[in-house]
């Protein structure tokens, strides 16, 4: 099985929130994990807006090594494309719709999409995409 791993749900595994262990359990439990470009900014910028110091620098680089643990998905040009007309469609928030339309790219049939983000979800599942943490 593949499982896309959004923001809300890799964030989770560096700060402490109610639902850390249940993104950390699901993380673990598929070897075989992708995300997409803009999941790197969108941590690293909240990381750097939650903590600071030490805490800082082990969340960034515990982020670093999940990161390249993972399949890494790019927008093409159709990407974005979708990207536009997800947000447009369902008027889901920008990033929102570039971490669907990079789940829609991947093409695998039996996608899991990992996210603790209640909106994102829907939207998720109204486009037939198998959501879990949410």
């Amino acid at each position: 099985m593949t499982t896309y791993v959004d923001s809300s749900a890799l964030l989770k595994l560096y700060i402490d929130e109610a639902d850390s262990d249940d993104a950390q359990r699901l993380v673990d439990a598929d070897p075989v994990l992708v995300t997409a470009w803009i999941t790197y900014v969108e941590v690293r910028r909240n990381l750097a807006r939650l903590l600071r110091g030490s805490a800082l620098a082990r969340a960034r680089e515990a982020c670093e090594r999940d990161i390249e643990a993972m399949a890494v998905v790019s927008l093409d040009e159709r990407g974005w494309r979708r990207a536009g007309d997800i947000g447009e469609t369902l008027g889901v928030r920008s990033l929102d719709a570039l971490h669907l339309a990079a789940a829609q790219q991947l093409r695998i049939p039996d996608l899991l999409f990992c996210t603790f983000d209640l909106r994102q979800g829907q939207a998720a599942r109204s486009l037939g995409l198998r959501v879990v943490g949410c």
